[in-house]
C-alpha cells in the first residue's frame, strides 16, 4: 500500500456488481485526495470481472449519485448500481 495519509471509504455492491464482485461489501483504502475515478480503478483491478460493466456503473457516495471526477472524503461509503434492464 502507498506510504501516506490516506482515506477509508466503504464500498457496497448491489445486483450484478455485487456477483461479479463476490461479496456484498468491502473496505477501500485509497490515497487522500482520491476521487470516484480512483475508487472504481481501484476496485476493477481487485475484481476484474466488474471491468464489463465499467461505463455503465452508476455510484453514489454517501446516499447521492456522484461524478468520476468527484472528491472522495475519508469515511465516505460508496454504493454501486448496475443498469438495470427490463421492459
Amino acid at each position: 500500500m502507498n506510504e501516506g495519509p490516506t482515506l477509508r471509504t466503504r464500498v457496497i455492491y448491489f445486483a450484478q456488481a455485487r456477483e461479479r464482485a463476490g461479496t456484498a461489501g468491502e473496505p477501500l483504502e485509497l490515497p487522500a485526495g482520491s476521487r470516484v475515478r480512483d475508487a472504481l480503478r481501484a476496485l476493477a483491478a481487485k475484481h476484474p470481472a466488474l471491468a464489463p460493466l465499467e461505463g455503465t456503473l452508476a455510484v453514489a457516495v454517501d446516499g447521492t449519485l456522484a461524478r468520476a471526477d468527484d472528491a472522495l472524503q475519508d469515511g465516505a461509503e460508496l454504493a454501486l448500481l448496475p443498469p438495470v434492464s427490463g421492459g
